[in-house]
């Protein structure tokens, strides 16, 4: 991790990213022993990279400090929540919000209103009151909560995004607009069909 930028605060964002994970954990291992369905697939984290952090800085007309970033841009510490259904996406929303102590700043959802490109996802920036031997540390946190379909695509745009010798980009940039809304609709039928399988 490059603590050249950070400096100290790289205690502050892994130590975020820690609390929330943990609280994440004992959720499912409360559903766990109450019989009752994991809505949580998979869960990866990371800080962004300092090439990464500065770059946002900069595209985003921010001076590149780290002040701004702890504090203008959000996703300095992130969390990627993987879910199988749409519904299952909406359940640990509303289970994130639940916590009294979490700030709520910023809300996206980017499935019931996906991007222009067919991005769809569920973004939550949140101000986590980070306790450190009895010293409360205000720290932004991003989280991104989508199925596993949802996940899978937005890998591939990611890729396309920062690949800068494709031929044809026009074309792909179509065929994964297109893929993005077939996705939906999978995601979609998956979701009515697990319901028919439970309710009979």
């Amino acid at each position: 991790m490059e603590q050249g930028f950070y400096k100290d605060s790289i205690v502050l964002l892994e130590g975020v990213i820690e609390e929330i994970v943990a609280r994440l954990n004992v959720i499912r291992q409360y559903k766990k022993v109450h019989n009752d369905r994991d809505p949580i697939e998979y869960i990866f984290s990371r800080v962004k990279s300092e090439d990464s952090m500065k770059e946002k800085l900069k595209r985003k007309g921010f001076e590149v400090t780290l002040e701004n970033a702890l504090t203008k841009i959000y996703d300095a510490a992130g969390i990627r929540i993987i879910c199988s259904y749409i519904d299952d996406v909406y359940s640990v929303v509303e289970m994130l919000k639940k916590y009294s102590d979490l700030k709520l700043i910023k809300e996206k959802d980017y499935i019931k209103n996906p991007k222009e490109n067919g991005y769809r996802s569920y973004h939550l920036v949140f101000e986590v009151p980070l306790d450190i031997a009895g010293e409360i540390h205000p720290v932004f946190i991003e989280i991104q909560i989508r199925t596993i379909a949802m996940d899978f695509w937005s890998n591939l745009e990611h890729q396309m995004k920062y690949k800068h010798d494709i031929k044809n980009p026009e074309l792909i940039v179509s065929e994964l607009k297109q893929c993005a809304d077939e996705i939906a609709t999978t995601d979609i039928k998956m979701q009515a069909i697990r319901k028919m399988i439970n309710n009979s």
